[in-house]
């Protein structure tokens, strides 16, 4: 009998047979603007997810043999981020292997 009972209170919860006049609604609506209004933030943060940015500072900018200290500071100067922390400094060049540009992560 009881199993019967919840077996039975669980088929309506799932295919959600009440109708819309009947306190079932009420109670689950209620829960939903009780979850919309009430969950933290916090829960809902991907702290993998920062927001980044990538800049591409031409070779001839920071000469040939670029230091990655010179490559970061003007990374962060064209980006407008004085705090940013740079993830990854990559070579771009061209099709005969000639170094055009880098270009600088930056968290």
């Amino acid at each position: 009998m009881v199993m019967g009972l919840l077996s039975n209170a669980a088929r309506k919860i799932v295919f959600w047979t009440y109708p819309r006049t009947s306190w079932q609604w009420d109670v689950l609506c209620l829960l939903i603007l009780v979850f919309i209004f009430l969950t933290p933030k916090g829960w809902f943060a991907n702290p993998g997810f920062r927001r980044h940015r990538t800049v591409v500072i031409a070779a001839d900018v920071v000469g040939g043999q670029a230091d990655r200290a010179g490559l970061e500071r003007r990374a962060r100067e064209v980006a407008d981020a004085p705090s940013g922390k740079v993830t990854e400094v990559r070579e771009r060049r061209d099709a005969q292997g000639k170094l055009v540009a880098y270009e600088v992560d930056i968290r």
